[in-house]
């Protein structure tokens, strides 16, 4: 028995717990930086102020409404069934997709690093590309870096590649999604919870096979090999390259090499999205709460429990829910469902705290709403 509780976590489940938290910070952070500099440019092209709403003017802002909350679920059914029944005709176009999406999505994570290195030597005016539009040098760069990667990827199949194009899905998606509410975001992660427990123990019983962990695992025929074939370009030209796992996961080996720890991608994003909520109301809470001079409902908590963010509040709450998940999927040596543990260990806990704080009202239907006229935040 103690052999066996010493191996609940390894090395591997240790990697997927830093990873992913440092992805869902980084995420939340990178979104509220967006909110910041879509403020200035505002300030910028108008003289008048208005109040901050939450959601940002930019066009590439998607914020979901309870109908696409509740709609998500059905259409990620919708999606699984079709990659698992049909999986070999679509199998080239989803790479081909999954590659350019990836290729933009790790070009925004690499562009901080870009406008860093580019900084002291090239001006941060455009380039201009015609009909493809106008560029900074530092999003040229990070552009160039993002393809070569990719380009790498295809060539070698490596599973470090792969993660690498998934934290940039990742932090991508956090950062331009937006959840409004927290009403919304509990319809969401519910119906995701019950998504992901579905179709990971109960599609068995109905498909024979564990539809999620089927389509999670299934390698794609490389783009290069196939169109080798259809070229008929000679035995020996594009076949040597691998079968390609696609970048909806991260991957890490053991120690022993003897297996591989994996995260969906979406038990990062989701919960990442309630972060990046909460992230959110606690900075325009700390910006409320300076410009009043006071915080309303001081006097029914403890000063510690004020003190105390939603943010890390919520943040411990997925690290014990990805223990948990970890913990159970070693102790059962089968697959389980993330979600199942972590919307009860982060949603939970939060809800409690604002119920205790006097927000809970307030961040379930218009968490942002202000009558105050200034706009200005605090930088976090």
């Amino acid at each position: 028995s103690n052999s066996r509780a010493y191996s609940l976590v390894d090395s591997s489940q240790v990697s997927t717990f830093l990873i992913s938290i440092l992805l869902i910070v980084y995420g939340s952070f990178r979104s509220l930086n967006m909110d910041f500099e879509n403020q200035d440019k505002e300030k910028d092209n108008s003289s008048t102020a208005g109040s901050f709403n939450g959601n940002s003017t930019n066009n590439s802002i998607q914020t979901i409404d309870s109908t696409q909350a509740l709609f998500l679920p059905i259409g990620a059914s919708v999606s699984l069934l079709v990659m698992f029944f049909f999986f070999d005709s679509v199998q080239v176009v989803f790479t081909i997709c999954t590659a350019v999406l990836a290729t933009i999505a790790f070009a925004f994570l690499l562009l901080p690093m870009c406008q860093y290195l580019t900084r002291p030597c090239s001006p941060q005016n455009k380039i201009s590309f015609g009909c493809c539009g106008r560029f900074t040098a530092a999003e040229l760069l990070s552009f160039s870096l993002s393809v070569m990667l990719v380009l790498i990827w295809v060539l070698t199949g490596h599973w470090l590649l792969m993660d690498a194009l998934a934290m940039g899905l990742c932090v991508a998606m956090i950062a331009f999604v937006r959840l409004p509410s927290l009403k919304v975001s509990c319809l969401l992660l519910s119906g995701l919870l019950i998504y992901d427990v579905f179709w990971v123990f109960f599609s068995a019983y109905i498909f024979n096979s564990n539809v999620m962990v089927k389509v999670a695992t299934q390698p794609a025929d490389n783009p290069l090999d196939v169109l080798s074939r259809k070229l008929h370009l000679g035995p020996n030209v594009g076949r040597d390259v691998p079968r390609l796992s696609l970048p909806g996961k991260l991957v890490f080996p053991s120690s022993t090499g003897s297996h591989f720890s994996m995260l969906g991608i979406g038990d990062i994003v989701m919960p990442g999205l309630l972060l990046c909520f909460v992230l959110r109301y606690d900075n325009y809470k700390k910006q409320a709460n300076s410009d009043s001079c006071g915080a309303p409902g001081l006097g029914n908590i403890s000063g510690r429990m004020q003190k105390v963010s939603y943010f890390h509040c919520t943040l411990i709450g997925y690290f014990v829910g990805l223990l948990t998940a970890t913990v159970a999927s070693r102790i059962h040596r089968a697959a389980q469902p993330a979600l199942l543990y972590l919307v009860p260990f982060t949603l939970l806990p939060l809800l409690t705290m604002a119920y205790l704080k006097g927000d809970l009202r307030r961040m379930w239907s218009e968490p942002f709403h202000s009558k105050s006229s200034s706009s200005r935040f605090l930088e976090v």
